[in-house]
């Protein structure tokens, strides 16, 4: 089917940040097949075509870094420091779960993302209680693409460790092609001070062995490089690049304490960062030096993290915040230019992800963008201005439709997939097993 969309302004995230402002987009069996301008000879042997009314249209976000089976933790822990924090709330809460438990929080977490324009995540679980199976399948009926990962931890008995780390091979050989292919899976361990050096070995043969990329939480507090160096007498980097974490393509999430020299392991071995810049300040974990990243040439993606720790997945607040940090850090306002921070949200944490077929509006890519209606909304005019309100003054909420693979999820803030009111209330509900 060729479905032809008219009548909109289009950023398109690519190589060249092409403004189309009388553009059309073709779309034909889930591809973008073209945009460009306005052209009624490409329209003649349209099957639909859709008057998108002045919109404008971009890619969907893409968040590089989340935990959706955490979205049910909203507000629990806040104003707490990251160790206490998993200790004494996240993880006991873990214990706690139920299969339903993390269905449910993984539809609250993928209708705020939809609902708000992302449209890839790559996000890692903790598999303690619950059928991982059951809540794949629950995600694929969302029509969400990304990367959902078992997480690896080296807790417990050996007996425990070894079947976690059995569930997480199964788990990578299951699902490293999952509704027709918008799922996949990453090998996650859960960082270098949650997992033994011999789950961080295994963890790597297992990615290498299936062809998989890998996702670890590395570098994120400076109570975490000081713990890592008595241990192992290395800062988390190191260690994990002798261990040959390294050695398969990695999403390293947070990189808020590195230096130097870290940078450039990172550069040599191609691990990309997922920056998050609201958890790391909510938890005072720190600020990233995402200039000093970009600088070194590593691809680096904006995340939220989970909603226990930021406490939303908007991502448009999310690179807002990214962008203003690094100008407030080096007191320097040309520093994170809004053509760096919205490539970073769409194009370039696609690519970080591994998912280069999605995250700009150009022939070949996967037809997954989002429209913004601008008319009506006073801030995000004078309309002019249209490429500096997207990331200085957009919110989640201006989101209107969105499409991945080129159909809607979303279609006039109403999510299509997802059954909105029976998923609130079954939230509420479960929660209440936390009180």
């Amino acid at each position: 089917m060729k479905t032809v969309y008219i009548n909109a302004t289009i950023f398109t995230m690519d190589q060249e940040n092409q403004i189309f402002d009388n553009g059309m987009m073709i779309v034909q069996n889930q591809f973008i097949t073209y945009v460009g301008n306005h052209s009624e000879e490409l329209m003649k042997d349209a099957d639909q075509v859709v008057n998108l009314q002045g919109k404008w249209v971009m890619p969907g976000l893409v968040n590089t870094h989340s935990h959706i089976l955490m979205t049910l933790l909203r507000g629990i822990g806040d104003d707490m420091l990251l160790k206490p924090w998993l200790e004494t709330k996240i993880w006991p809460i873990e214990r706690q779960y139920t299969t339903e438990i993390a269905s449910v929080s993984a539809q609250l977490g993928i209708l705020e993302m939809v609902k708000s324009g992302t449209t890839t995540f790559s996000d890692m679980f903790n598999p303690n209680g619950i059928d991982p199976n059951i809540v794949m399948e629950t995600i694929g009926e969302t029509g969400i693409r990304g990367a959902f990962s078992y997480s690896i931890f080296s807790f417990g008995t050996e007996e425990e460790q070894r079947l976690n780390l059995k569930g997480a091979e199964q788990f990578s050989k299951d699902y490293k092609r999952f509704a027709e292919g918008r799922l996949t899976t990453m090998v996650a361990p859960h960082s270098p001070y949650a997992c033994t050096p011999e789950a961080l070995i295994e963890s790597a043969r297992i990615a290498k062995e299936n062809d998989l990329m890998m996702h670890i939480h590395v570098s994120e507090t400076d109570f975490e490089i000081q713990d890592i160096e008595t241990r192992y007498s290395n800062r988390p980097v190191e260690h994990l690049r002798k261990l040959g974490v390294f050695n398969q393509p990695t999403v390293m999430a947070h990189g808020v304490v590195l230096n130097d020299e870290e940078r450039a392991i990172l550069k040599e071995y191609d691990v990309r960062v997922a920056h998050n810049p609201i958890s790391n300040l909510k938890l005072g974990s720190g600020v990233a030096d995402v200039v000093s990243l970009l600088d070194a040439g590593i691809k680096v993606g904006i995340a939220t993290d989970s909603t226990a720790s930021n406490n939303n997945l908007d991502m448009f607040e999310e690179v807002r915040i990214a962008a203003l940090l690094q100008k407030g850090m080096y007191k320097d306002a040309t520093k994170f230019s809004a053509q760096t921070a919205l490539t970073m949200a769409t194009r370039g944490g696609a690519e970080a992800i591994g998912m280069g077929h999605t995250g700009s509006l150009e022939a070949n890519k996967r037809a997954d963008f989002i429209t913004i209606y601008p008319f009506d909304k006073e801030h995000l005019q004078p309309l002019s201005n249209a490429y500096s309100h997207l990331l200085y003054a957009a919110r989640g909420s201006d989101v209107c439709d969105v499409f991945i693979d080129g159909k809607a999820i979303v279609k006039d803030r109403i999510c299509l997939t997802i059954d909105e009111e029976k998923v609130i209330a079954e939230v509420n509900r479960l929660q209440g097993r936390f009180a």
